[in-house]
């Protein structure tokens, strides 16, 4: 697995325009965004389709277009379970369009059959993020089925605990802190071109 820290475009990124299409050229797959709510992966996952020229969609969005309800009305009424197999069918669907860039729910990757779609038809990427980040990004809003049922800051170090040995299987890992989403961006394309290498 690459692993990708958190630093500021350098030598040690992949931010010149022409490395950036050069690498460009070599990325046949989706990049496939998984990680924690809270770590980014749609504002990231925005800014790096930018950079590679290529278009973004969120899984979450595709999945209320197609059910017609928010996701905290589809685990409210149907429950998780009904929401992963769905999610799972969506993100199939996804990667057989071929989107560029696909941010992906928190809980998609952790389900056995998405990770195994993901791994075998996209390139997945971990954005790792600190359960402080994380608490504080996911208190700006509040449509978080997973959260509603007790202390955040309890519930997202659990998580972590529980999903990280899945999110590990991604082949790229790079580390979300406080600071510009570019530098997450750029740090993203490093660990995929030395991944491709």
């Amino acid at each position: 697995m690459t692993d990708t820290s958190h630093k500021q475009p350098d030598g040690d990124t992949c931010s010149s325009p022409q490395e950036i299409a050069r690498l460009t050229k070599r990325i046949h797959k989706p990049v496939v965004l998984v990680g924690l709510m809270g770590a980014g992966k749609s504002t990231v996952g925005r800014r790096l389709a930018a950079l590679l020229g290529r278009d973004f969609i969120d899984a979450d969005d595709a999945i209320e277009d197609a059910a017609r309800r928010s996701i905290a009305e589809i685990f409210d009424e149907f429950g998780e379970a009904y929401f992963r197999d769905g999610e799972r069918r969506v993100i199939a669907r996804l990667m057989e369009e071929e989107h560029g860039v696909i941010a992906t729910g928190g809980g998609a990757f952790i389900d056995p059959q998405t990770r195994a779609l993901i791994l075998d038809r996209g390139i997945a990427v971990w954005i790792d993020c600190d359960v402080e980040t994380l608490v504080e990004r996911t208190s700006r809003r509040n449509h978080r089925p997973l959260l509603k049922t007790g202390d955040p800051h309890e519930i997202l170090s659990r998580l972590i605990e529980e999903r990280s040995p899945a999110y590990s299987q991604a082949p790229v890992r790079v580390k979300s802190r406080d600071g510009p989403h570019s530098d997450t961006a750029h740090a993203i394309l490093k660990g995929i071109e030395d991944y491709l290498s």
